[in-house]
């Protein structure tokens, strides 16, 4: 193979790379094993990483501890989904078209919109990939994103709209819920956003959208309607972020007056995996289906008059002029939106309306529970919340975390993890000494009351 492409060692094949940055000594690997050794080393290593199963979690945070019906791990885990590339030839990929179309469909009414995309890679991509379509939509370069948006998304907002060329302001929380006075004022070009941005960056502009998450990064249901109203009022679209579990109780974004709605679709029969992969899930009105990115799946008939599955709308740079393409997004979250598309059509609009319920039954109980004890309390004790809810604690939150790991229980995600991002209402500047002793709890379906007298217990007995 050397001497058929002209070159005398494997050395000449990275000559491009100066000497200086290539490792100038072996790689540090062990003597060859056999299978068996090699197997047993490997599950050694296996060994020494944390197994969620081990632990009661109640963290958060935009990924969450969600039961998994058994019967969705049978189906995903089929050979032909597990291994199933892009369906670029419909004739021979009717099966995973047509998987990505109920998923599509289910979206759609969930969300209460027009239509729905093959999927995004996290509910974080879609935030930004949502954006920049509002953008180019209306052709304002001024985005208004609410301070209670997860603060990671937000952070890969920021990412997008400095290589896009646009600006994001972002609209001051009150009372852990985004500040409507502030939103009718930056809408109108008046005043600053909660980053110290002026808005006068965009002022006589006007913005080209509004997002809100609901519930929020704090767990609480905001009023998006009459927000969203403030934002059609300055011709500006909108943007919910939404948690599709939620929507088993609480009236549909698409009915409140969203023009886009995003969100992290892993609480759909995904597990929590380390964080990813996940899957972004994005739907919107007709009147934006060609902004749409990515791929969106129709079904048609043949020529006899048979039901079929097609690639309708392509608008990745892979399948269009680089120029022309609505985004760079290159691949679809397919098996884990088949995962998202099995799970709701197993636990049904009952099922998810069921536990929809139980989180907040349960959420509700821990918050009862928490914050009976000394020093503990609800940092926004008046805003409804719906499985999320942020605590003020007695001592460090990371030391309470560090402690109750011990006992194998996952207290909740210390909010200084996100400190520098949050821009929460609290503090306004999102130091790390104004979240230090603050903690998101997240109680699902799968938490038992005798696992939150658990938690409530070991609380009570830090010091």
């Amino acid at each position: 193979m050397l001497s058929t492409i002209g070159v005398k060692s494997i050395e000449d094949l990275f000559k491009e790379i100066p000497a200086k940055v290539r490792m100038q000594r072996p790689l540090n690997l062990n003597a060859p094993m056999s299978e068996p050794a090699m197997l047993r080393e490997m599950r050694k290593m296996a060994g020494a990483n944390g197994d969620l199963t081990q632990y009661v979690c109640f963290m958060g945070a935009g990924a969450y501890d969600h039961y998994i019906p058994a019967a969705l791990r049978t189906i995903v885990n089929r050979q032909e989904f597990v291994t199933a590339y892009t369906p670029y030839q419909a004739e021979v990929s009717q099966g995973v078209l047509q998987s990505i179309f109920e998923y599509q469909s289910m979206i759609a009414a969930l969300t209460a919109m027009d239509v729905s995309n093959a999927s995004m890679y996290d509910g974080a991509t879609a935030v930004a990939e949502a954006a920049n379509m509002c953008a180019v939509e209306t052709r304002k370069n001024r985005i208004l994103v609410s301070a209670t948006v997860h603060p990671e998304y937000r952070a890969v907002l920021e990412s997008y709209a400095w290589a896009r060329g646009y600006h994001v302001d972002v609209v001051p929380a009150a009372n852990g819920v985004t500040d409507a006075a502030a939103v009718a004022k930056m809408l109108a070009g008046v005043g600053a956003g909660a980053d110290g941005a002026g808005a006068e960056a965009g002022a006589g502009a006007g913005a080209a959208c509004l997002i809100v998450q609901s519930p929020n990064f704090y767990g609480i249901v905001e009023d998006i309607a009459a927000l969203f109203q403030t934002a059609h009022d300055h011709k500006a679209l909108t943007v919910a972020v939404v948690d599709p579990i939620s929507l088993g109780i609480l009236e549909a974004p698409g009915n409140l007056g969203a023009d886009i709605v995003v969100g992290e679709g892993q609480g759909l029969g995904n597990t929590v995996s380390f964080g990813g992969p996940f899957l972004g899930f994005m739907a919107c009105r007709d009147a934006l289906i060609r902004r749409l990115p990515g791929r969106v799946v129709g079904m048609t008939k043949d020529h006899d008059n048979r039901r079929g599955f097609v690639l309708t709308l392509q608008t990745r740079e892979q399948h269009i002029r680089r120029e022309k393409a609505t985004s760079n997004i290159c691949s679809n979250q397919a098996l884990n939106a088949l995962a998202a598309c099995v799970y709701l059509s197993l636990v049904g609009k009952e099922g998810l309306r069921e536990i929809g319920v139980q989180c907040i039954n349960r959420a509700h109980y821990a918050a009862e529970r928490i914050t009976a004890l000394p020093g503990y309390k609800l940092v926004y004790p008046q805003a409804p919340f719906f499985k999320e809810f942020l605590v003020e604690t007695p001592i460090p939150a990371r030391r309470i975390f560090d402690k109750l790991s011990e006992q194998k229980i996952l207290a909740g995600v210390p909010m200084d993890t996100f400190a520098k991002a949050a821009n929460c209402a609290k503090c306004g500047d999102g130091s790390a000494s104004s979240h230090e002793n603050q903690m998101l709890i997240a109680v699902t379906e799968n938490r038992t009351r005798e696992e939150i007298d658990a938690l409530v217990r070991a609380l009570e007995g830090l010091k």
